[in-house]
């Protein structure tokens, strides 16, 4: 061995060398057959649009750069919701709009609040850019703490809605008074809500410091595509525009996410489908002994009889069926269960121990 192969590599920023970093959910190896209902994926195609968008794609324009904005998704999305262009921001999925985010409202030592638990990639984020974490426990029954958010003095609140991993929504008029209260940015994650029955989109005609987050990944079928977007006030906009990568979606993803969103006739009959197997598969689970929280979103946290969410978790991996299970304290005793198909959800049920 040289000299030079013997020293060790160079160390990167101290908080990245002390971080775990981000954990994904599992995913099957190639060639593995399992029923995979860990990762909130959709469990429908994505519309036939999109295949014949990219059926269509001109491959010669990939030598091109894509528009450094995704302007045709803009104009789609802004049509679609009543907006202006300019209130749309377009990312390489909701996790690089939130990057955007951090990285344009958040210098080091700024504190970022949360109501914990949560989507746990906020913390990771915060450890990544210096922030100070300050996660605030949800009121009972998932109600949202307003008073102790406004507390925090927080230049950034991030609120998931509906929640991960509980499924749980927070109706708009609590959203509104913490928004009213708030001094600095309120975003609102909603990369499930077409899936709930009703989202915060009214808030942006009324509150400037609210911005909306949401994602291609689950409601559209696009996990693989990576493709999300922001909704808010043009100013805000603007400033978030300042820090993204220069050209942070490709001329693919833009052509597929376009035909994506304008058939909102094939989204909707997508999402009325989950709907109704989310209400099938809590049933079910509720007769078996499990406790189900009504969930919004298109998964279920589960709690099974005796609360061994990891003992769950193991049995039915051993059965070809992967689902979500967190080792964190607060949620040790359930397992997360994406809504599949409804062949997918019977072989789960009958996975059950």
């Amino acid at each position: 061995m040289s000299a030079n192969q013997s020293r060790p590599p160079p160390l990167p920023r101290p908080r990245v060398a002390a971080m775990r970093g981000y954990a994904p959910g599992e995913q099957p190896a190639p060639g593995v057959r399992v029923v995979k209902l860990n990762t909130n994926e959709c469990p429908y195609a994505p519309s036939p649009r999109v295949a014949q968008a990219l059926r269509e794609f001109d491959v010669d324009s990939l030598r091109r750069y894509p528009q450094p904005m995704a302007d045709r998704f803009r104009a789609s999305a802004a049509a679609l919701y009543g907006l202006r262009t300019e209130q749309v921001l377009a990312g390489n999925g909701s996790d690089d709009i939130l990057n955007i985010i951090l990285r344009a409202w958040l210098d080091p030592g700024d504190a970022l609040a949360c109501p914990a638990p949560t989507y746990s990639l906020y913390p990771v984020l915060a450890q990544i850019h210096g922030a100070r974490m300050v996660p605030v426990p949800w009121a009972d029954d998932w109600r949202l703490p307003v008073d102790a958010l406004c507390a925090t003095g927080a230049r950034l609140t991030i609120v998931a809605n509906p929640n991960a991993p509980s499924g749980t929504l927070v109706p708009i008029a609590e959203l509104r008074a913490l928004a009213v209260r708030h001094d600095g940015l309120l975003v609102i994650d909603e990369a499930y809500v077409e899936f709930a029955d009703e989202s915060a989109l009214a808030l942006l005609a009324e509150l400037p410091n609210v911005l909306l987050s949401r994602t291609l990944s689950k409601s559209y079928g696009l996990a693989g595509l990576r493709f999300g977007y922001a909704l808010g006030d043009a100013r805000v906009i603007a400033e978030l525009a300042k820090v993204k990568d220069s050209y942070n979606c490709d001329a693919l993803s833009v052509a597929a996410a376009v035909a994506a969103i304008e058939d909102q006739d094939y989204a909707r009959q997508m999402w009325a489908r989950v709907r109704a197997e989310r209400a099938r598969l809590a049933t079910t689970l509720t007769q078996r002994g499990c406790e189900v929280i009504p969930s919004q979103a298109n998964f279920l946290f589960v709690r099974p009889p005796g609360g061994d969410g990891a003992g769950l978790y193991a049995a039915l991996k051993a059965r070809g069926v992967l689902v979500r299970h967190f080792a964190e304290p607060a949620l040790a005793d359930r397992v997360r269960i994406t809504v599949g198909t409804p062949e997918e959800n019977d072989v789960l049920l009958r996975a059950l121990p």
